[in-house]
This record gives C-alpha cells, sequence and structure tokens, in this order.
C-alpha cells in the first residue's frame, strides 16, 4: 500500500537558517527542533486526512516528565477519528517552575503554526493526571488556547480562573477514582462562573480513559463551536453525535445505571440546545428522574459521597497530626482502617464498593502528597519521611519501594529489628529482587547478619552469605 508523505520545506526566521522537515501523515513524528538556538524537541500527529489546504484544530498534549511521543499515543485514534493534529513537547517537566514550562509551551505552538495551518479559534490543551492539571493552567497564560481537555484531575487552581477569560473544559474521569469526587466539585465551580464544561464519567479507576471518551471530549469541544457561533454548523456532524449520545444513553438504562444515564441527559441537553430542539431529552431527564431506581439510586449515592467526605477529613487530619508527631503507635489505626475498605468490597451497594476503591486511592495520593511535601523542606525530615513509608506499606502492600526505604533507613541507625520486619513482610509480598536488596544503602552490615540471610533463604530459596550453625 502507498504510504501518504507529506514533505514541507519551511523557512523560519528566528532560526537563522532553513530547517527541512519530514512529515508523515498518520504517525508520530518525535524530535522535531523548536529552534536552532533553544535545545527544545516536540512531537507532532497528523491525521490521514491531513491536508496544507485546509486549516486544523490542535490540541496539544501535556505529560510532566517531557514524554511526548508516549503521550501522543494516547490520544491517536481520537485525533485520527475527529481530525486533531496533536503536539507534545518533550521538555515540559514538573520539576521546572509553571513560567517554565509556560514558555516552553509557547515556543513549541509558534513553531507548529508556522509548519501547519491551523484553526486559531480551535487550539485545545489536554492530558492525563498531572498533565492534565498543568494543561489547565494554560487558557490562563496563554490566551489563544480554548478548552482543554482533562484525564483524571480537576482545574489545578480554580481561583485563577476568571469569567472575563473563559474556555470549555471538558473532564473525563472513572467513577472509581479518587479525583471523582474533586470533579464534580469542579463542574461546580464552572457552572457557577458560567464557563461551558462537560464531565464524562467511565466505570473504573485511575486509569487512561479509552478512545471512546477522549473522542468524545473532541466531539464536544467541536459542538461548543458550532453553538456558540465561531464554527459553522454541520447538520450531519450534529446528527451523528446526536444519535450516538441516544445510543449511550440507553445503553446505561439498559445496564441499570439510571445516574449515569441522567447525568449523559443534562449533558446533552447543554450541549445541543443550541444546535436541535431538545425538548425530547428534558422529557427523557423528568420521566427517568421519577423512576424508583433512579430515586433509590440517588438516595444511596449521597448519602455515600457524605460519608466518604468525613472519612477523607479524617485521613487527613490524622496524617498530618501523624507525621508532626512520629507517632507510630497509630500504625494500627491504619491498619484498621484499611481492613475497613477491604470490607467495603463484600458490601452490596455498587456505590459503596466504588466509594471503598476511591478512598483506598484518595489515602495513598495523600500519603504521596505529603512524602513530597517532606522531600522538598530543608532539611529533610528523614523521621517523618520514615513514617510515611511505614504507612504506605500498609495502605499499598505492593509499594515496594515503601518497603526498601524503610529497611535502608532502620539500617542507617542500626535498628535492626524493625529493618528485618519490613524485609520480611516485602518478600511476604512476592518482591524477588535480589539485586537491588544486595545493594540497598546502608544496609551493608544488615546483609552479612544470620537473621537476614535466614529470612532470604526462606523466601528466596538462596542468600548471597553462608549461614553458619553455632
Amino acid at each position: 500500500m502507498k504510504k501518504n508523505v507529506l514533505l514541507l520545506f519551511l523557512s523560519f526566521s528566528l532560526f537563522g537558517t532553513a530547517q527541512q522537515i519530514t512529515l508523515k501523515k498518520g504517525a508520530i513524528i518525535d524530535g522535531i527542533q523548536v529552534t536552532d538556538s533553544v535545545a527544545e524537541t516536540f512531537a507532532v500527529y497528523l491525521p490521514k486526512a491531513f491536508e496544507m489546504t485546509k486549516k486544523w484544530p490542535v490540541l496539544f498534549v501535556y505529560d510532566t516528565k517531557g514524554r511526548g511521543k508516549q503521550v501522543i499515543s494516547m490520544f491517536r485514534e481520537a485525533a485520527e477519528d475527529q481530525g486533531y493534529i496533536l503536539a507534545a513537547s518533550n521538555n515540559i517537566n514538573d520539576s521546572l517552575t509553571l513560567s517554565k514550562n509556560v514558555l516552553i509551551s509557547s515556543r513549541m505552538f509558534n513553531t507548529l503554526f508556522a509548519m501547519v495551518p491551523v484553526q486559531e479559534n480551535r487550539l485545545y490543551t489536554g492530558g492525563y493526571t498531572a498533565g492534565a492539571r498543568l494543561a489547565s493552567l494554560m487558557p490562563t497564560f496563554i490566551k489563544k488556547v480554548k478548552g482543554v481537555i482533562s484525564c483524571g484531575s480537576p482545574v489545578a487552581n480554580s481561583e485563577v480562573l476568571s469569567s472575563k477569560n473563559p474556555f470549555h473544559f471538558v473532564g473525563i474521569v472513572g467513577i472509581e477514582d479518587y479525583n471523582y469526587t474533586s470533579m464534580l466539585r469542579t463542574e461546580k465551580v464552572l457552572n457557577k462562573l458560567r464557563f461551558p464544561n462537560n464531565l464524562l464519567i467511565f466505570q473504573g479507576g485511575q486509569e487512561w480513559p479509552s478512545t471512546k471518551y477522549i473522542s468524545k471530549a473532541m466531539e464536544l469541544l467541536t459542538l461548543g463551536l458550532m453553538a456558540n457561533g465561531e464554527l459553522d454548523k454541520d447538520s450531519t456532524f450534529i446528527d451523528t453525535s446526536y444519535r450516538k449520545s441516544l445510543g449511550e444513553i440507553s445503553s446505561l438504562i439498559t445496564a441499570n445505571q439510571p445516574l449515569l444515564a441522567d447525568k449523559l441527559l443534562k449533558e446533552m441537553t447543554e450541549s445541543y440546545r443550541l444546535l436541535r430542539n431538545v425538548d425530547s431529552l428534558k422529557t427523557s431527564s423528568k420521566t427517568l428522574r421519577k423512576t424508583r431506581q433512579f430515586r433509590s439510586a440517588n438516595r444511596t449515592l449521597n448519602a455515600v459521597l457524605f460519608r466518604e467526605s468525613l472519612i477523607k477529613e479524617d485521613y487527613v487530619y490524622y496524617l498530618e497530626e501523624d507525621v508532626l508527631t512520629y507517632n507510630y503507635n497509630n500504625l494500627g489505626w491504619w491498619k484498621y482502617q484499611i481492613e475497613k475498605l477491604q470490607e467495603y468490597e463484600k458490601k452490596p451497594s455498587i456505590y459503596e464498593k466504588q466509594s471503598g476503591r476511591r478512598l483506598k486511592g484518595f489515602v495513598n495520593a495523600l500519603i504521596a502528597d505529603q512524602i513530597d511535601i517532606v522531600k522538598a523542606e530543608t532539611p529533610v525530615d528523614e523521621e517523618a519521611l520514615n513514617f510515611l513509608w511505614m504507612v504506605n506499606t500498609i495502605t499499598d502492600v505492593e509499594s515496594y519501594q515503601s518497603y526498601l526505604n524503610v529497611i535502608s533507613y532502620s539500617a542507617k541507625i542500626e535498628d535492626y529489628g524493625t529493618a528485618l520486619y519490613y524485609l520480611e513482610e516485602l518478600l511476604k509480598n512476592g518482591y524477588t529482587d535480589q539485586e537491588t536488596l544486595y545493594a540497598l544503602e546502608h544496609t551493608a552490615l544488615f546483609r552479612i547478619m544470620p537473621e537476614f540471610n535466614k529470612v532470604m533463604v526462606k523466601y528466596l530459596k538462596d542468600a548471597r552469605y553462608d549461614l553458619i550453625e553455632q
């Protein structure tokens, strides 16, 4: 099959020299240089239908570790479906200040604008979790950005939002993601500020949404422009999108998910009200909300979310207190809390099961945030870190690095009893990397102890040092 290849011969005045770029449609091209004078690169994806004679919408995708090609690959199928150009910097990083990331973004934007024809009123940012949070800040600092696709993250800072500079926010979140409730709050804030916004909810946790949801998000951005007159109305596009959404609602009702069905009906009503008659959607929503199934599910969910908020407050309060006082005596309380969350899986209500999964995600994210806070202090409070690592081994038994950190710190302060306990717990939970164990910092004396080698033989059937029986 003959492949479509597009050659662009471009001269950038800021480069001082001409740069020849070869871009292949339908493929991710990485390592595109921003300027000759700045060592920054980015990745680009052009849909297979791309033509230089037409202007195209662009989604700038953010990854806070600068993995441009990888993050574009997660949006690629949706971009092909909806006809979007994708671009992602290899230099964006969470270790940089916001101002530096904004400048990197601006340089990438300008380089892309000089390369390909773009629709200036259809420039968007997007990302997943940390990348999404950064993407949500870009419209505040780069006025050309008209919307955000945020996967698994609320707006990073609602305080910087202004009704004078609105943008279209489309959130996508799993119902078991601990950020689910935060994104519900973001929706209320944006509604109050009269920002155009949508929230798409899928069955799942903190994970990449499927192409279906990312494509739907792009579709909603397009419908939003058509609704406010910034883009010509395409009746075929509108009708196809409308029918597809009706099919999704029907499937949700059949699957006995009245709350999600009602949520989608509301999203449809708002998205299509300026594009076509939506009286039937309003009637369907009223009818659905009167059903016994909806009323029962709504009562249960509201009660679950209220209780969940109280439990989160307890987690925040006790973790901060325990870290400040190095309250090792409270490790048992944390173990009890996780055991209670595990019991949620046995509850008959799906809403309680989902709540338990969100709470487990929340407590692990809370610990990770506290670890970052402690590490940022000067000097670093190593005992506070050690306590947090211990809690993390309780809340996430497969957080192997936390076990290793506790072992290393305990050996450093010559608390070999604690080091031995966490070594055995680590191996009980399936850890098998002997090389890492034998190279662990501060454990040289610990590793030659008979107790260490007995544990290694017990769980890994091997030890680097011979055991000598007395």
